[in-house]
């Protein structure tokens, strides 16, 4: 039997294709071998966010290619859209196949074997109009499955290649996305991830149909599912009509990741972002209305071109006012092709990193704020796995459906099922800093949905 290997570069839309890819090859009779080991076929999904991803994507490449110089060698995802011949150029690369026609990749590799010539199947994706299906029934992660509803983004934000990666807005049928979240609650999920490039989006493209309404529909229609959690929202995107179904739904988690990138409506111009601070803010102001207890979470860019001081003290004072319950920190790295890269005041490498430290013990106290507030409050969690991998261990960690990362004592027939425990302490007991909330007790008995 023919053995596939994977590797996966990037953010989790990529994880998710990988594990429609593997649909493919293992309806055509092939087995999954782990990437270090010796396999007739090498995938390799590969990121461009960075320059770093590119150049990371290209060393995983060639240890492929050195593991077994006799393996078809593929290599698809966003690196590959935009950079189809610098990945060509690689000795040993087979076949490169883009962010479209993943379906085609098969086909490439008989066609490949038969004829011995390297094949470039990446297409013009700014041409792409249509959304390209790609089921994935079940996941290696036994508690939470990912759901990709939309592809592509129209925002050319100065900083991001994206588009030049993805395409253009493209949104998924609403009953597909609806059949495929009844097919993974049938293998035992209880919860779904709703993912894209743009995931806050979905809809823009279609005509009488957006994003509340399909998630009014996942609610209403969806049976035995019991959390919704939007992996990314546009601050832009939450619309009045989405935070009236957030309001009316006791399945969409009390957790939204919205990305506010800078708090210095002079940055968010340069960045070309959508929105203003003050319409950012009074959008927070309307969600936490609807969503008593909701965790706002957020990616912020520090140390973009020509950020001043005062332009990042804005930042670090609205994220403070505005008690975000956690942050993901970038300093800004030139992307080539991106008009950020050849803007002037380029920012000092030793200024960008004393910011991402400032906001980054920002962040660990706004968390340990915000867990602090649901000590001695009963909440419901789904065991993931047992904390730190210890077999031994009678600790299991999970997720309450605000984002709370709780340790308790549980066991292994409890993983993937809803268990109500009480939050006794909030803070920092293990793991060298990472944040973990603990739970002393589950006095409540595991609930059987």
């Amino acid at each position: 039997m023919a053995t596939v290997a994977f590797h996966t570069l990037g953010c989790k839309v990529n994880h998710y294709e990988t594990e429609a890819i593997w649909q493919l090859f293992k309806a055509d009779g092939y087995e999954r071998a782990d990437f270090e080991s010796t396999a007739d076929v090498y995938v390799i999904n590969t990121c461009t966010v960075t320059n770093t991803g590119d150049k990371k994507s290209r060393q995983v490449i060639r240890r492929a290619v050195r593991k077994n110089p006799d393996a078809v060698i593929a290599v698809t995802g966003c690196y590959a859209q935009t950079s189809p011949a610098e990945i060509m150029a690689i000795p040993g690369v087979d076949i490169v196949v883009g962010t479209q026609d993943r379906t085609k990749m098969l086909g490439y590799i008989e066609q490949f074997k038969q004829e011995r010539q390297p094949i470039n199947g990446v297409g013009n994706i700014m041409k792409t109009r249509v959304y390209e299906e790609l089921d994935v029934p079940a996941f290696t992660d036994r508690t939470r499955a990912s759901l990709k509803i939309q592809e592509g983004c129209n925002n050319f934000c100065t900083f991001c290649i994206i588009p030049w990666a993805r395409g253009l807005m493209r949104s998924r049928d609403p009953q597909e996305v609806i059949r495929q979240a009844q097919q993974l609650v049938e293998a035992g999920y209880k919860e779904i991830v709703l993912t894209g490039i743009h995931t806050g989006g979905y809809g823009e493209d279609m005509k009488d149909y957006n994003l509340a309404m399909l998630l009014r529909e996942l609610d209403e229609k969806v049976a035995g599912l019991k959390r919704i959690r939007i992996s990314s929202i546009e601050a832009s995107q939450i619309t009045d009509e989405v935070i009236q179904v957030l309001n009316d739904s006791d399945k969409i988690v009390r957790h939204l990741h919205i990305p506010l990138q800078s708090g210095s409506n002079t940055v968010l111009k340069r960045m070309r972002r959508k929105y203003t601070m003050e319409f950012f803010a009074e959008r927070l102001q309307k969600l936490k209305q609807a969503l008593p207890g909701l965790a706002v979470t957020s990616d912020v860019i520090v140390g973009f071109p020509g950020e001043t001081e005062e332009e990042f003290m804005e930042t670090y004072n609205f994220i403070k006012e505005h008690q975000f319950s956690e942050l993901h920190v970038f300093p800004y790295s030139k992307r080539t092709g991106t008009p950020a890269a050849r803007m002037e005041d380029q920012i000092d490498e030793e200024v960008k990193n004393d910011r991402v430290h400032r906001l980054i013990s920002l962040s660990d106290q706004l968390a340990k704020e915000y867990a602090s507030r649901f000590e001695n409050e009963i909440l419901e969690v789904i065991p993931e796995e047992r904390f730190n991998g210890d077999e031994e261990s009678n600790l299991y960690v999970g997720y309450t459906d605000n984002y709370l990362k709780v340790v308790f004592p549980s066991s292994e027939e409890r993983i993937g099922k809803i268990v109500k425990v009480k939050i006794t302490k909030a803070g920092y007991p293990y793991n060298e800093g990472q944040f973990v909330r603990v739970v002393e007790d589950a006095p409540l008995e595991v609930q059987a949905i």
